[in-house]
């Protein structure tokens, strides 16, 4: 019995050994891929994207952005200022002073016929505070003969009083001052009449609601 397996186990070997000289069991070569360069710039756009791609080279200058902030500041200081700008100027104040100086007699022998504000965005210069009773503005205005600066003040003394206007003035280019206050006051345009009945939901009104 030994001898039929030995002699087996060389004819196995034997067998081996001439498959291995004829290359039946020789490795084959790894095949070996190379790598794909990123896109440049200038290059096309990139129609396949393999795993084994080489990666894109990073900028150096990463805190770059830091210069952009004053540039970013400057930008949001100057949109706040137009904003709370155009919030004074469509104010019922301005509107008010306006028409009061369109209408006054005074104001046309200075400023002459057809008076407007003296620039197409007008900028309105001070403090707009009916909350705390507080007005006090001026800015530039024109007519057919000249431009001149309007400045109007006025104040609440009271909660629930009515504003007072201590000056309407309008300043020529020469430093001239002219008073326009002659005891109609503009702002009663838009003030309340305390004769008025209250009526619910109008304005800042709120209802009684105790009965």
């Amino acid at each position: 019995m030994i001898r039929p397996i030995t002699k087996r186990i060389s004819q196995r070997i034997f067998t081996s050994s001439n498959l291995y000289r004829n290359g039946a069991f020789t490795k084959f070569p790894a095949q070996t891929r190379s790598l794909v360069a990123a896109p440049k710039p200038e290059q096309g756009p990139l129609m396949e994207r393999r795993s084994d791609r080489e990666l894109p080279e990073i900028n150096n200058g990463g805190m770059l952005w830091l210069r952009t902030i004053p540039i970013f500041l400057v930008i949001l200081g100057s949109s706040c200022l137009a904003i709370f700008n155009y919030q004074k100027s469509s104010s019922p104040v301005v509107a008010s002073t306006m028409y009061a100086l369109r209408t006054s007699t005074k104001a046309r022998e200075v400023l002459g016929d057809e008076v407007y504000y003296a620039y197409k965005m007008p900028w309105i210069w001070g403090e707009i505070n009916l909350l705390h009773g507080k007005i006090d503005i001026h800015f530039s205005v024109k007519g057919t003969k000249q431009r001149a600066v309007m400045r109007f003040t006025s104040h609440r003394a009271k909660r629930m009083g009515s504003f007072v206007t201590t000056e309407w003035s309008l300043e020529t280019a020469d430093g001239e001052k002219h008073d326009l206050f002659e005891g109609n006051d503009p702002f009663e345009i838009i003030d309340a009449d305390t004769s008025e009945k209250k009526i619910v939901g109008r304005g800042s009104y709120a209802p009684n609601i105790s009965g």
